[in-house]
């Protein structure tokens, strides 16, 4: 286990991926082989968390999205303007090195994600994502995100939310 600082950073090619080993084979091999092209190609962002020089200890990918309105809950549906969809930004892929779990670089990189999300000046609704499993649907849940009706997998956190429990977080801090 690792106690290095944490550097958040665009990813880079200067980067080293080849060492990543997050346990998950399809996550190790989208950093290693793919995310670079979807960067190339604008329909991702990439996000470092380094460790130790050029050492990836996680990654996060963003890239736009949207959600459609009839599969939010009634209660929040209501409160949107009648568009079929809602914008909202996707964190494609979230993943933490195994010799750098259990430090809370999961949930520093959710954050991150939440704050580039809300900060940007590209208006979108919430943030979402696809958990891949169960156990990772109960981190996001963990978060506040709400699972969709249909759903159970698929997750969002209204960004403005997001935006109060931050705002909330530094007046507690003063």
């Amino acid at each position: 286990m690792s106690s290095a600082p944490f550097r958040l950073a665009p990813l880079d090619v200067a980067y080293d991926r080849t060492v990543f080993n997050s346990g998950s084979e399809l996550l190790d091999r989208y950093l290693r082989e793919q995310v670079t092209q979807d960067v190339r190609r604008r329909v991702a962002a990439c996000f470092v968390a380094l460790a130790d020089g050029p050492r990836i200890a996680g990654f996060y990918t963003l890239a736009s999205a949207s959600l459609l309105l009839v599969d939010l809950p009634t209660s929040i549906g209501k409160r949107l303007p009648r568009y079929p969809t809602v914008p909202a930004v996707r964190m494609g892929r979230l993943a933490v090195d195994q010799a750098f779990k259990g430090q809370g670089l999961g949930g520093a990189l959710l954050a991150d994600a939440l704050d580039r999300a809300a900060r940007s000046e590209i208006a979108a609704y919430a943030l979402m994502v696809d958990a891949k499993d169960e156990v990772a649907a109960a981190f996001y849940q963990h978060h506040g995100f709400i699972a969709l009706h249909d759903s159970p997998l698929t997750l969002f956190l209204p960004l403005a939310t997001a935006l109060a429990s931050r705002e909330t977080d530094n007046q507690g801090r003063h």
